[in-house]
């Protein structure tokens, strides 16, 4: 009985959800507003560590998205990495750290070398300091990975928001015939 209230109710709400104005992002796959606005991405190098890993996990996310036939972009990313440690023992070790991963991000027009947009984007991580460095050294390496994939899903999903709304606001011109 509760599952036949339950499936009324959302009979009755899916109708006022549709008519909300809400539209995905990604609607339309390889036909929609993002896709048609980025022609393709081009990423310029990210210095150390943490830019290897940032440059890969944007250059899978582009990828997904790239390719259509509007014009070609560059993205320029400078990262800011820190580790606070906190939580302070007697004895001066450090029980807690907290990982901080910052990215200020450009993304020009290749073909004028307007800028389109800039933005800054970060995610924060905490963790145990545990008592052997290995542990700890191990903890930070699997908090920069977590850090670098929300950082790089941000960064992605910013640029597709303002590209989608650009795509908005400035609709194809009618065919020849219409005009």
């Amino acid at each position: 009985m509760k599952r036949v209230a339950a499936l009324l109710c959302l009979a009755v709400a899916l109708p006022g959800l549709a008519s909300c104005g809400l539209r995905p992002l990604y609607a339309d796959g390889s036909h929609g507003v993002v896709a048609r606005n980025i022609g393709t991405v081009s990423l310029d190098p990210i210095e150390g560590k943490t830019g290897w890993l940032m440059g890969n996990a944007l250059h899978d996310r582009l990828a997904a998205i790239s390719g259509g036939a509007g014009p070609n972009y560059r993205l320029h990313v400078e990262l800011s990495d820190q580790i606070t440690g906190f939580g302070v023992r007697s004895g001066d070790t450090v029980t807690r750290e907290r990982r901080t991963l910052r990215a200020r991000y450009q993304l020009f027009d290749s073909a004028t070398g307007v800028l389109v947009m800039e933005a800054t984007t970060g995610s924060d991580s905490g963790f145990d300091a545990a008592g052997s460095e290995y542990a700890t050294i191990a903890a930070e390496d699997t908090a920069l990975e977590r850090l670098v994939e929300i950082v790089a899903d941000q960064i992605v999903t910013n640029m597709a928001q303002k590209l989608s709304a650009e795509g908005k606001a400035a609709p194809a011109s009618p065919p020849a015939a219409e005009r």
